[in-house]
C-alpha cells in the first residue's frame, strides 16, 4: 500500500505541475477557487456540514474527525474542461487540465477508557490547494496618432492550505477545529506593444510578482439527533476566521524583445521596488444536516454557506469581488441491506447526485451566477467476507457538469469536471488477542 501511495502522489505532484487554466475570472481576487470538498461529498452538490463517515475524511467540518475508526490515506486528483464562449468579439476557447486535490491522512486516536464513556478523538493532517490563478488575455486598443496598441494581461499563481485538525466527540456532540499555514503566490503583468507599421518601440511589461503567507482557523461542531428509531438526523456548522497573511512584492517596470522561440527577455528595466504587505482573506461559515433512514438506504442533506468577501484587500486594495452566499443539496443511495449476498457486488456500491447554486463572487457589474449539477459513485476496492479483515477501502467519483456567467455577460464559463478520489483504510495499532 506505501509503494502505491508513494507512486501516485508523485504522479498527482507532477500532473498539478503541469496543468495550464487559462480563465479570465481567476484575475481577480484569489483567483478561481478549488472546490473545497472531498471527492465523495462533491459528488453529492458538495454537502458537508452536517456529513460524516467513520472511513473518510471530511476536511470541511472538523468535527467530524471524530467520526473516523480507521487510518485513513485520502486523496483525489481532477480533470476539467472550461469552454468560454465571448459575445464581443464573439469567439470561444476550451482548455482542459489535470490537478491534484487533495492529500490527506486522517487517524483515530484511541483512548480505552474514555472510548467506553463514548467519547472519540480524531486527528487530520493534509495539504490541499485553495485557488488557481492561470489567465492570459489579448486586447487590442486604438490610439489616435499611434495606429494600435496591443496590451496583453497575463497571470500565474495560487493557494494552498497546510492543515492539522482534530475533532472530538462526547456521546452525540462533537466538536473540531482546522488550523495551519496557508500560502501562495500572485504573479501578473500587463505587456504594451506599440503596433506601427513605421516606428518600432520595445513592447512595455509591468510586471507585480507576491509572494505571501499565514496562519488560518476554523471550527466546527455537529450534534446527532435520534429521530423516532427510523433514522439519523445529523446538524453541523463551522465558520473560519478572517486571515491576514503576510507577504513581499515586487514592482518591475521594464522594456522586453523576444527571441526566436517567442520568450521574453529583458532590454532595460526601467523602474524596480520591493515592499512589504498583508493579504486580508474573508470569513466564511456553513451550516446543514444530513438525514440517514434506520436501514443505512437512503442519505440526503443540504447546505447554506456564506462568505464576506467585502473584507478582501491585497496590499491594502479592494478588488472586484462581493459577498456571495450558496445552497446545495445532496443525496445517497446504497441498495445493499443485511444479507445481502457479496456476489451481488453493485449492491454495494453507493450511489450519489446533487446541485449547488448561488451568485459568484467575482463582482463585474452584472449578476454572474455560479450552478452545477453532481453525480458519482463510492467503489469498495475490496469486500469484506470475515470480521477480522481490517482493510476497507473505496474509489471515490464525481461528475460536475457546472456553468459560471448569465446570458447578459459578455463571458460565459461552462465547466465539466471529473475527479477520482482513492479513500485507503486499515486498521493500526490493534493489538492482536488469543481467547
Amino acid at each position: 500500500m506505501m509503494r502505491l501511495t508513494g507512486l501516485v502522489f508523485c504522479l498527482l505532484i507532477g500532473a498539478s505541475a503541469v496543468a495550464q487554466e487559462n480563465s479570465p475570472y481567476s484575475r481577480y481576487g484569489l483567483g478561481d477557487l478549488v472546490p473545497n470538498q472531498n471527492i465523495l461529498n462533491r459528488s453529492m452538490g458538495g454537502i458537508s456540514a452536517g456529513y460524516a463517515d467513520y472511513r473518510t475524511v471530511n476536511f470541511v467540518n472538523p468535527a467530524s474527525y471524530s467520526n473516523i475508526n480507521y487510518a485513513t490515506f485520502d486523496f483525489g486528483a481532477e480533470t476539467n474542461t472550461r469552454r468560454l464562449k465571448s459575445i464581443t468579439p464573439a469567439s470561444r476557447y476550451s482548455a482542459t487540465n489535470l490537478n491534484i486535490s487533495y492529500v490527506q491522512l486522517g487517524l483515530p486516536i484511541r483512548m480505552k477508557k474514555a472510548n467506553q464513556k463514548n467519547i472519540f478523538l480524531g486527528v487530520n493532517v493534509g495539504l490541499r490547494p485553495v485557488s488557481r490563478i492561470n489567465y492570459k488575455i489579448y486586447a487590442i486598443n486604438d490610439k489616435p496618432g499611434v495606429d494600435s496598441v496591443l496590451n496583453m494581461y497575463e497571470g500565474t499563481g495560487g493557494v494552498n492550505d497546510a492543515l492539522f485538525g482534530a475533532g472530538l466527540r462526547i456521546k452525540n456532540f462533537s466538536l473540531g477545529f482546522n488550523s495551519g499555514y496557508r500560502f501562495g503566490n500572485k504573479s501578473y503583468s500587463t505587456r504594451v506593444s506599440v503596433l506601427n507599421d513605421t516606428v518600432f518601440h520595445y513592447p512595455a511589461n509591468y510586471s507585480y510578482k507576491t509572494n505571501f503567507g499565514g496562519m488560518f482557523f476554523t471550527l466546527g461542531t455537529q450534534l446527532d439527533i435520534k429521530v423516532n428509531k427510523k433514522g439519523l438526523l445529523r446538524l453541523g456548522a463551522y465558520a473560519g476566521l478572517k486571515g491576514e497573511l503576510n507577504g513581499e512584492q515586487d514592482v518591475t517596470i521594464e522594456t522586453v524583445s523576444y527571441d526566436a522561440a517567442g520568450a521574453s527577455y529583458r532590454i532595460d528595466s526601467v523602474f524596480k521596488k520591493s515592499n512589504s504587505g498583508t493579504v486580508n482573506t474573508p470569513s466564511n461559515w456553513g451550516a446543514g444536516f444530513t438525514y440517514l433512514d434506520s436501514a443505512g438506504h437512503w442519505m440526503v442533506g443540504a447546505d447554506y454557506e456564506q462568505t464576506a468577501w467585502s473584507q478582501y484587500k491585497f496590499f491594502g486594495n479592494s478588488d472586484k469581488v462581493k459577498n456571495n452566499w450558496k445552497v446545495r443539496v445532496g443525496a445517497e443511495y446504497l441498495p445493499a441491506s443485511l444479507g445481502t449476498p457479496l456476489k451481488k457486488y453493485f449492491s454495494f456500491v453507493k450511489y450519489r447526485a446533487g446541485f449547488y447554486y448561488g451568485p459568484d463572487y467575482i463582482n463585474l457589474g452584472s449578476n454572474l451566477v455560479e450552478y452545477g449539477f453532481t453525480f458519482g459513485a463510492g467503489f469498495p476496492l475490496k469486500l469484506r467476507k470475515s470480521y477480522y479483515e481490517t482493510q476497507t477501502s473505496f474509489l471515490n467519483t464525481a461528475i460536475e457538469i457546472g456553468s459560471r456567467g448569465n446570458k447578459n455577460t459578455n463571458l460565459r464559463e461552462n465547466l465539466l469536471r471529473i475527479s477520482v478520489g482513492f479513500s485507503l483504510s486499515d486498521l493500526w495499532f490493534n493489538r492482536s488477542k488469543y481467547y
